[in-house]
């Protein structure tokens, strides 16, 4: 008989209450995400600006 593979959803779950446990890498994701938004947010700040400008 085969064996039952877990689901997309099981292995995200499963992923989570892992990642939930671990602080550092939590601490990573949170940085990363910070990083990309400070990015993005410097982008339409330079975006607004150069309309001004027009």
């Amino acid at each position: 008989m085969r064996k039952h593979a877990p689901s997309f959803e099981d292995l995200v779950l499963e992923n989570k209450k892992q990642l939930l446990q671990d602080p550092v890498a939590l601490n990573k994701i949170e940085k990363r995400i910070e990083e990309r938004k400070a990015k993005e947010f410097e982008s339409l700040t330079i975006v607004e600006k150069n309309k001004k400008r027009a």
